[in-house]
């Protein structure tokens, strides 16, 4: 990463590594951003704002400290400034401090490296990787929509794919960015989507008991 990493604040979205994020740049600060990104190394980083920004999203309202780096794969410039672009996630990474030198935001970042996984691990992940294919079956069955996870997905870009694409909240899926490796991010999905499940159905069970 270079010293100064660009960052892009929004209230919804967590980019995770290896995944795809498209996103349409309307605002002068960011179109700046990605001008500048562009004419560059084509990176910024994603991060997650914390409750409370409505009241200075045009300042530099707080974030979160973890964020994910990403690269542009695809960039088109509208004929009124706008950008439609296309990130892919890079690596995890720790804001340590701002500068505010720019209109748009920009930080010094650690890269947060994950400890390669054991083979207990790995195990471990293949296991949630089976609990997640059958957690999502009845989703699959009730929107009619089959839901096809191909076989030679690597087991950490399935899970950074569900992480990023399913339908959780932003700060669900901020403290699923923020686990320390592959295998407690598998296991916390897996727990994450259970529990759904579980308040999913317990309106109905309370409703068949009256």
């Amino acid at each position: 990463m270079s010293d100064l990493l660009p960052i892009f604040p929004l209230p919804n979205v967590v980019l995770f590594p290896n995944v795809f994020l498209a996103l349409h740049i309307f605002e002068p600060r960011y179109r700046e951003m990605v001008a500048d990104a562009v004419a560059s190394d084509r990176m910024f980083g994603m991060v997650l704002l914390r409750p409370g920004w409505e009241h200075d999203y045009e300042g530099r309202p707080p974030v979160y400290s973890v964020g994910c780096s990403g690269v542009i794969t695809h960039v088109e410039r509208l004929p009124d400034g706008r950008y439609n672009i296309v990130l892919r996630g890079l690596e995890r990474f720790r804001i340590l401090s701002e500068d505010h030198t720019r209109s748009y935001r920009r930080a010094n970042v650690d890269a947060l490296v994950e400890d390669p996984l054991s083979d207990d691990d790995r195990g471990n992940v293949r296991r949630q990787r089976a609990k997640l294919e059958t957690l999502l079956a009845p989703a699959a069955e009730k929107t009619g929509h089959e839901i096809k996870i191909p076989s030679a997905m690597s087991d950490e870009d399935l899970v950074n794919a569900l992480a990023q694409y399913l339908d959780l909240e932003p700060l669900e899926k901020q403290a699923l960015l923020e686990k320390d490796n592959l295998r407690v991010r598998a296991e916390a999905l897996v727990e994450l989507l259970e529990m759904k499940v579980l308040m999913a159905r317990t309106p109905n069970a309370s409703h068949v008991a009256h």
